[in-house]
């Protein structure tokens, strides 16, 4: 891309797509070597938020991403820089260099356009944000490769503004993302209920869990919380039996029942008390 951009302001736009791009696959392969260590003294928990970090610092790159375009594009139209783009020699033969863009482009949004849809049901299995978040940043560059595709072909067809135009629309799509996925990974690390990994709706868990607490039949009345860390949920039930016969064996029961209901339930903690 580098090689070929020449002046193109979409062009340009799209290099900066793809080197941000790479900020949620490194935060990923990072994250993925500390999330499963063992707790400590020093971090009781574990290193489950490692993941949470991750997507914070994978939606900050496409944040930046999108207000570095839009700025940047916006101050080309408003000088009214005229992009050239004019030929190449390639093997003896002269070649108008939009073409070589284009090709570029579709060899570049080919894969990023089947690797992120790939990955986004992949993220949802596995609760993972980061890979989410990957799948948005491929989405931006094939959304990206696209607008730039427009733009080179209105250059060739007169139009110089239309390579601006295209990067702007490029950067609306990105810092959409952006500021979305920063509320979901800020969110996140408040504690809030746990979410889907798109932030859209509540973790089916959640009602799943009331249901199965509705059932037990010691318990006359409860509450409980769960908290997200990466991929995983710790969280407390706070129980009213119903009597204290066979209280710590049916505590034990319900943990293990818990524990074995679902992966994300990863530590619960039961606490009964006299009156909720």
């Amino acid at each position: 891309m580098f090689l070929v951009m020449g002046s193109s302001q979409a062009m340009k736009s799209t290099i900066f797509d793809e080197a941000f791009g790479m900020i949620a696959a490194i935060s990923f392969l990072l994250a993925s070597r500390v999330y499963d260590k063992r707790p400590n003294k020093e971090f009781p928990y574990g290193y489950h938020r490692t993941i949470t970090i991750a997507f914070l610092a994978g939606s900050t790159a496409l944040l930046v991403m999108g207000i570095y375009i839009l700025i940047d594009s916006t101050m080309t139209l408003i000088a009214a820089e005229k992009p050239t783009i004019g030929l190449m020699n390639i093997f003896g033969f002269e070649i108008w260099q939009g073409w070589v863009m284009i090709a570029v482009l579709l060899y570049n949004v080919i894969p990023v356009l089947i690797l992120g849809r790939i990955k986004i049901p992949l993220a949802k299995k596995l609760h993972d944000k980061v890979i989410f978040i990957d799948a948005d940043m491929n989405k931006a560059e094939w959304l990206g490769a696209s607008a730039a595709i427009i733009g080179i072909t209105g250059i060739g067809l007169g139009f110089w503004w239309t390579d601006a135009v295209a990067a702007i629309i490029i950067s609306g799509e990105i810092l959409k993302d952006g500021l979305k996925n920063i509320k979901y990974s800020v969110t996140d690390l408040m504690d809030r209920s746990p979410r889907s990994v798109d932030g859209k709706k509540k973790d089916h868990l959640l009602s799943d869990i009331n249901k199965l607490l509705q059932d037990t039949p010691w318990i006359n009345n409860f509450e409980f919380r769960l908290r997200e860390s990466g991929h995983v949920y710790f969280g407390e039930v706070i129980v009213e039996p119903k009597s204290n016969n066979s209280l710590r064996e049916n505590i034990s029961s319900l943990r293990k029942e818990l524990s074995e209901y679902h992966w994300k339930l990863h530590d619960i903690t039961i606490m009964p008390v006299e009156k909720i």
